[in-house]
């Protein structure tokens, strides 16, 4: 992994814990981990982006591992988060930037996209839905099987015990070096933050209430990488983005997990690298 550096600034009122490497003017990528990760869902990306010239920025989101974790559901609503994102490219200098985002970064990520547009440059998105696409979907039985954790994390103090005692469990790709024991051992010690287990999850507790993007187009070059055996999101997900995002390209990965880019490091970094830089 390349050289880091790690510190803290504050973004939109929140103290965030960020990542960075590259060269400090060179092109910005944030990266946005989903849950229940930390900024070290990135670690097979972070060195080839910055080696290829872009200066990547990977926070810890409000909430997890050692950044700020405001108290109360409503402090996660999405609108506060993707302020974060906007709040945060400001802050390190910058009046756009490259946004990359997996799962819940990812849902982030596009609702920066629909309704803050002038703060990114290209978007990527890792098997998480466009809001309009999963309004769609979830219409379906079939993803609400596959949903059901949503409804259990709407409970009281339960899910945060599931999480800290189980939440390892939900790290294993298809790809068998996609989370070594020490990976998860650092999972472990983030979910074990003061106040993280209940920030995380409530993230998804917000989502009934706050979770709602106003509008649909995203106007900026985008890129959806898709791991076909993901067990918590269909695939059909991918399906027809076409009618709310224009300039897009779709890559699928029928042998990779949620976890595309740990499953396949090598080609989701040579498709960033690839789009990124065009």
């Amino acid at each position: 992994m390349a050289d880091l550096a790690g510190r803290e600034l504050v973004a939109n009122g929140v103290r965030l814990h960020i990542v960075e490497a590259g060269p400090v003017d060179g092109p910005l990528v944030v990266l946005l981990h989903g849950f229940p990760e930390f900024w070290r869902a990135w670690e097979r990306q972070i060195g080839p982006l910055a080696r290829a010239g872009f200066r990547v920025v990977a926070p810890d989101l409000r909430g997890y591992d050692l950044s700020e974790k405001p108290p109360g559901v409503p402090a996660y609503r999405l609108s506060r988060l993707r302020e974060d994102v906007a709040a945060l490219i400001h802050a390190l200098g910058y009046e756009r930037a490259h946004v990359v985002g997996h799962d819940w970064g990812g849902i982030i990520a596009w609702a920066l996209a629909i309704r803050q547009p002038e703060v990114v440059d290209r978007l990527v998105i890792l098997n998480a839905p466009h809001p309009a696409a999963a309004r769609r979907m979830l219409r379906l039985p079939r993803q609400w099987l596959r949903s059901w954790y949503i409804l259990f994390f709407q409970l009281p103090w339960l899910p945060e015990r599931f999480l800290l005692r189980s939440g390892r469990k939900m790290l294993r790709g298809t790809n068998p070096a996609a989370y070594t024991p020490h990976d998860r051992e650092l999972y472990q010690r983030a979910w074990e933050q003061p106040g993280a287990a209940t920030a995380m999850i409530n993230y998804y507790r917000a989502l009934p209430r706050f979770g709602n993007v106003k509008g649909t187009e995203v106007r900026v070059p985008t890129l959806v990488l898709w791991g076909e055996r993901d067990v918590a999101l269909l695939p059909e997900l991918a399906d027809g983005l076409e009618r709310w995002v224009p300039d897009l390209r779709v890559v699928r990965f029928p042998r990779a997990s949620h976890w595309v880019m740990r499953d396949e490091p090598v080609r989701v970094n040579n498709l960033l690298l690839g789009f990124l830089s065009a």
